[in-house]
C-alpha cells in the first residue's frame, strides 16, 4: 500500500513513521507512507498557500490553486482509490473504515491547516472525509498520522503474529478483554485463575464474557449500534 500526505508542515510528519510498527511495515516493503510539502506549490515569491476569506471572519483558508496543482501532480503519477481530508465535519473514524480503507492499494491524505481548505477543493477532488473524533486541532497532521496507523497495522505481514488484530477493540464492536503477564501473583494481586488453566474453550467463554461486560460499563453505545 501507497499513502500520499500533503500538509504544509511535513516535520510534524517525521516520527511518527519512524519507529515502531510503522517503521517494520515501511521496512518490509508492505507500506510506503509518502509526505510531500504543499509550499513548493505557493504562488509568488514567498510560495503563499492561504488568504483571507471571502465574506470576512476570522482565520486564513488554504488556497486552492497551490493545493489543486499539488493534488494533480500526484494523480499524474498514479490513481487513487480514496483521497481523504481528515476534518472536524467528516465520518468519525472507527474500526470498520479503517479495516476497509486497508483493502486499498494507494491512498492519498489532504492535512487542512488554519481555517481549513477552500470547498472548491472539498468538492473537486475529495472522496472521503474523516473526523478522529469531536474536537477541533491545529491541523490535519495528527489525524493524519492516527489514521494511517490504524490501517497500517491491519495490513497482512505487518504485525509478527496476524491474529492479533482481529482480537483488538471494535473488532467485533466490544470492547477488548482485561489482559494479564507474568508473574501470576504480584503482591498479592493475582491473575484470574482461568488464564492459568489451560483449559481453552473456557479462557474464550471468560473472554467473551468480560469483553461483553466491559462493553457494557464503559461503552454501552456499541452495544446499541
Amino acid at each position: 500500500m501507497r499513502i500520499d500526505i500533503i500538509t504544509v508542515l511535513p516535520e510534524l510528519l517525521r516520527s511518527p513513521f519512524d519507529h515502531s510498527i510503522m517503521k517494520r511495515a515501511q521496512q518490509k516493503g508492505l507500506l510506503e507512507v509518502v509526505v510531500h510539502d504543499l509550499r513548493p506549490f505557493g504562488l509568488g515569491k514567498h510560495r503563499k498557500v492561504d488568504d483571507y476569506q471571502f465574506g470576512g471572519g476570522a482565520g486564513m483558508v488554504m488556497m486552492i490553486e497551490p493545493m489543486s496543482k499539488c493534488i494533480e501532480s500526484l494523480k499524474a503519477e498514479r490513481d487513487y482509490d480514496e483521497i481523504i481530508y481528515l476534518t472536524p465535519d467528516g465520518k468519525r473514524l472507527n474500526q470498520s473504515i479503517s479495516n476497509q480503507l486497508s483493502l486499498k492499494g494507494n491512498l492519498m491524505m489532504i492535512c487542512g491547516h488554519y481555517k481549513g481548505i477552500d470547498e472548491r477543493i472539498r468538492e473537486q477532488y475529495i472522496t472521503l472525509d474523516i473526523s478522529i473524533g469531536d474536537f477541533v486541532l491545529s491541523g490535519g497532521e495528527l489525524a493524519a498520522a492516527v489514521l494511517v496507523d490504524s490501517i497500517g497495522r491491519l495490513l497482512p505481514g505487518v504485525l509478527n503474529d496476524e491474529t492479533s488484530a482481529l482480537f483488538d477493540s471494535f473488532q467485533d464492536d466490544l470492547l477488548a478483554p482485561p489482559i494479564y503477564t507474568r508473574p501470576a501473583d504480584y503482591n498479592g494481586l493475582k491473575v484470574p485463575d482461568i488464564l492459568l488453566s489451560g483449559n481453552d474453550g473456557a479462557i474464550e467463554k471468560w473472554r467473551y464474557e468480560q469483553s461483553l461486560k466491559r462493553t457494557q460499563e464503559r461503552r454501552p453505545d456499541l452495544l446499541e449500534d
